[in-house]
């Protein structure tokens, strides 16, 4: 193609569309790599994709569209992919070329879409990938017929490979040049009369009078759209559009023989069947093909399960246990950095706000990278050599019973070890209600942060009884099952929140996200060895996301909690007190003769200091909140202290244990995995006592109370941004924190009154 150098630096707009399995998204990154930005379309839940690449000097912007079956839109995600194709959206350019990808595998299926973007009446180019594997299984395709009989160019593509790819850049140019095919009418002629009537009935009303006319595809598309979304969603920009005119079209439609919307798939795939006769052969018998080998094990319903819940345990394990070591690594980088900051600047505010609110909020949001990527790695790894859509099957038989599909179960899987990654794993789910009510019920499942707490609890409260189930053969031999009661108890804090989550499935899928469970149809694709560079690319996308949108938001919320904590900070009235004793103490730790000595006065400075410590935060905005909701926690079992320390844990979990230490002065450093700072706190709750009597604060009922409410409450920053990130309204994360709180609440309330009841 020959073009001016003015002309050959404009960016074509190339809309790239396809069926889900068909290496949409591996075409995307092998056009694009790395230069690609992802974000959403505004006002939308659904994901805009764009990526830039550049062919003999002409430059593509490239905007890839959500994989999918049909351009029947039944949902916002869907009528943005559409508006995207017509050119209706501001925010995108309207595309030069459509790119349609299809699995020359499975021609038949693809080519539905293909005759609904032909119908568009936009310059198109076909590339047909996985030819390969089209091969392998003996399928011929007569690709210059099948390019006759289209009207458009059609490009042979081994995406995985990068084979083609030269060829179709260079089509896509040419394609841009050249006129628009004419708008494929697969339907009868009364069809196409009705459809000519509805838009005379619509211009003579006034509705297609302005600059935003709606075009013939849309027009069709009403009249196909028997559920009425399209008119709902047209209705505000078009008032002249009237659902008795539809009704009557439909009804003349029916009465004739094409019923609506049956007169669509009868057309278009009687269509596909004329376009690929002669075209497309295949071998007298299938060939059992090493897929459908592999199939008969890993589908099967007994193996099948076995093999997948042993991979789920691997996955779970890394991302729960494997990533330890560079979530410490961070964890420990943040924390040198903080005492390296706290070395250098003079004490007050602001070394606190960098050490405690900025460092220790960047380290709050970086320690969650390791279980990002290792969980996005597993992820894309499963995608792209075709399992996941197998482990989706696998479990559809399970999740239907709640109203949801298989595909929802593996974020509800990862989520046990952190709710973010599985809330950004719900992208696998093409329906909107699932994908959400998945979503929604994502942070019920208990996560890794939860565990200090219940870690802590047990430890303190809990018998370290043993149940035995089984026969006693002797004193000293026992055949059978030993349960601890403390496992029992960790075990039953997992099961609250399935069971929970199953209970608020239920009634979302019954009530706001009402809707039928929409039939699982997912191709099972033929396995391939996973491309290390889509996958290394989806791993580090998603992580980076993390970064650039959750962390802003958690490290805004952690600035605040460390404001809430310091302030006010009235120095000498709180420290004022403990001068004497630690200018005391100093003057003597100076002049200690053994170390013996010396290690004991250092002790007694370490005291005072929590003391000081736990004094400021008594005083401070949060600490006195805490006291003033102790009426509100009360019937929980709760006293100020446990209000206090829950508050400061709303942005995140794990902060409840640091804030108990400090409150009962031990410091914000305590960690769990050391006995002695273990002992020492678990000691210091043992001893805790009503303000102005001797009755202790704690006991098993109230111990189960504040697991049960952490095991129910949206305690996580984070995870409302990740769910913000990912609906593209605060809404939803709103409305999550508002049900899962309440919940806690009533949960906590009921256990404690319970336990009280039984005497526990």
């Amino acid at each position: 193609m020959s073009s001016s150098p003015a002309e050959a630096s404009a960016p074509l707009t190339v809309a790239l569309i396809g069926n889900p399995n068909t290496g949409k998204s591996t075409l995307f990154n092998a056009l694009c790599g790395v230069r690609q930005r992802v974000g959403n379309y505004p006002g939308v839940t659904v994901e805009k994709k764009i990526g830039h690449c550049s062919y003999h000097g002409q430059r593509f912007q490239i905007v890839d569209l959500p994989g999918t079956y049909s351009l029947a839109p039944r949902s916002l995600d869907e009528m943005v992919a559409v508006d995207v194709l017509l050119g209706r959206r501001s925010d995108v350019a309207p595309p030069d070329v459509i790119l349609s990808i299809v699995d020359a595998s499975n021609l038949e299926r693809n080519l539905y879409l293909v005759s609904q973007v032909l119908s568009l009446g936009r310059p198109t180019v076909i590339a047909l990938n996985m030819t390969d594997i089209a091969r392998e299984r003996g399928i011929e395709i007569d690709v210059p017929e099948l390019e006759r009989r289209l009207g458009v160019r059609v490009i042979p593509i081994e995406a995985h490979r990068r084979q083609g790819l030269a060829e179709l850049e260079g089509e896509l140019a040419q394609a841009a040049s050249l006129a628009p095919p004419p708008e494929l009418k697969p339907f009868p002629p009364l069809f196409d009369a009705e459809v000519a009537r509805l838009a005379t009935a619509l211009a003579a009303n006034g509705a297609q009078a302005s600059a935003t006319a709606l075009p013939r595809y849309l027009v069709e598309r009403l009249l196909l759209d028997n559920g009425g979304y399209l008119q709902e969603w047209l209705g505000p920009k078009y008032p002249a559009l009237a659902p008795q005119q539809l009704g009557e079209a439909r009804e003349r439609l029916r009465a004739a023989g094409y019923p609506v919307p049956a007169v669509e798939a009868i057309a278009r795939y009687g269509w596909v069947q004329k376009a690929l006769d002669g075209v497309l052969r295949r071998p007298d018998e299938r060939r059992v093909t090493a897929s459908d080998r592999i199939d008969r094990v890993l589908t099967n319903r007994w193996w099948g399960t076995l093999i997948f819940a042993l991979l789920m345990v691997v996955v779970f394990q890394a991302v729960f246990t494997w990533a330890g070591p560079a979530m410490d690594w961070i964890s420990g980088l943040c924390d040198g950095l903080g005492a390296a900051v706290e070395a250098r600047l003079p004490e007050g505010a602001f070394r606190s706000l960098l050490v405690d609110g900025i460092i220790g909020g960047v380290g709050g949001v970086l320690v969650f990278l390791p279980q990002i990527f290792i969980l996005f790695f597993f992820i894309a790894v499963l995608e792209d050599c075709g399992y996941m859509a197998r482990a989706a099957y696998l479990m559809d038989r399970l999740m239907v019973r709640v109203g949801l599909s298989g595909k929802s179960f593996i974020p509800l899987l990862s989520s046990f070890a952190c709710a973010i990654p599985g809330i950004m794993a719900t992208r696998v789910i093409e329906n909107r209600r699932d994908r959400l009510t998945t979503i929604l019920i994502a942070p019920l499942m208990s996560c890794s942060a939860r565990l200090p707490v219940y870690t802590l609890l047990i430890a303190a409260f809990i018998p370290a009884r043993t149940y035995r189930l089984g026969v006693d053969l002797s004193d000293e031999r026992y055949l059978g099952l030993g349960l601890g009661l403390q496992g029992i108890v960790m075990a039953a804090m997992y099961v609250v929140g399935i069971v929970v989550a199953v209970v608020v499935a239920l009634l979302l899928k019954r009530t706001m996200l009402r809707g039928p469970t929409p039939p699982f149809v997912m191709e099972l694709p033929s396995y391939k060895w996973p491309s290390l560079t889509t996958v290394l690319h989806r791993m580090f996308e998603r992580g980076w996301a993390f970064i650039q949108r959750a962390g802003t938001l958690i490290l805004a919320v952690s600035i605040l909690v460390w404001a809430a904590l310091y302030y006010p900070h009235p120095a000498e009235r709180i420290e004022g007190p403990f001068a004497a004793e630690r200018e005391q103490l100093g003057a003597q730790l100076a002049t200690a003769p053994t170390p013996e000595q010396t290690a004991q006065l250092e002790t007694e400075l370490a005291r005072i200091d929590h003391e000081i410590l736990g004094a400021y935060q008594r005083q401070s905005f949060l600490g006195r909140f805490g006291q003033a909701i102790e009426p509100l926690v009360r019937p929980l079992g709760w006293d100020w202290r446990i209000g206090c320390a829950v508050l400061a844990s709303f942005p995140a979990r794990e902060v409840v244990v640091a804030t108990l230490g400090v409150i009962y002065n031990l410091g914000s450093n305590v960690d769990l995995e050391d006995t002695d700072q273990r002992g020492q706190l678990v000691q210091a709750l043992r001893q805790a006592k009503w303000d102005g009597t001797e009755r202790p604060v704690y006991n098993v009922p109230v111990a189960l109370s504040i697991m049960v409410f952490f095991a129910l409450c949206a305690q996580c920053a984070a995870t409302l941004a990740a769910i913000r990130r990912e609906t593209n309204s605060w809404r939803w994360p709103a409305f999550t924190f508002a049900y899962m709180t309440g919940i806690a609440y009533v949960a906590a309330w009921a256990t404690y009154q319970l336990g009280m009841l039984i005497g526990a």
